[in-house]
């Protein structure tokens, strides 16, 4: 897959993979793609959803057991870093993390009852806050947006 990435930090990756964009922003921090780096990015690309960062550990620890949870930690932050992770605060306590790359951008509707979470995209919504940061005299970089509500689950219960 290649991509385009332009993160919050100002990486810009033209048409990479994922990999090479990972390398690349090691590269530019004086960082190397270490076999534990190489395991802990290879387990992130292939779980998909919403993760904590100790459910990633628990996964890369099935591959290898002498990885620590700080390693996996700090390297899921080089993961956001390079714009191949979004961290997502839902506000019920864990900080979570999905996929950025190659994933349409979207926002969340989280359940207050029984913590589902639905990503939703509007394109309305993206205009609006387009117009908005205009007329505040701001340029746009990105925006996290989460609305909170009872699912029909829960709210016929």
């Amino acid at each position: 897959m290649q991509l385009d990435i332009l993160n919050e930090n100002g990486y810009h990756y033209h048409n990479m993979s994922p990999e090479q964009a990972f390398i690349e922003y090691l590269d530019k921090n004086g960082l190397r793609l270490t076999g534990q780096r190489r395991l802990i990015l290879d387990v992130f690309l292939k779980k998909e959803g919403h993760f904590t960062s100790e459910e990633l550990y628990a996964l890369v620890s099935e591959h290898d057991n002498t990885i620590g949870q700080a390693t996996v930690y700090r390297n899921i932050k080089h993961l956001t870093s390079a714009g191949l992770a979004r961290q997502c605060d839902f506000g019920d306590g864990p900080v979570y993390y999905e996929h950025k790359y190659g994933h349409e951008h979207h926002d969340h509707i989280l359940c207050t009852v029984c913590g589902k979470r639905t990503e939703v995209y509007s394109e309305k919504i993206e205009r609006l806050q387009r117009r908005l940061s205009e007329e505040h005299g701001y340029t746009l970089q990105g925006h996290k947006l989460y609305l909170y509500g009872i699912c029909g689950g829960c709210g016929s219960k």
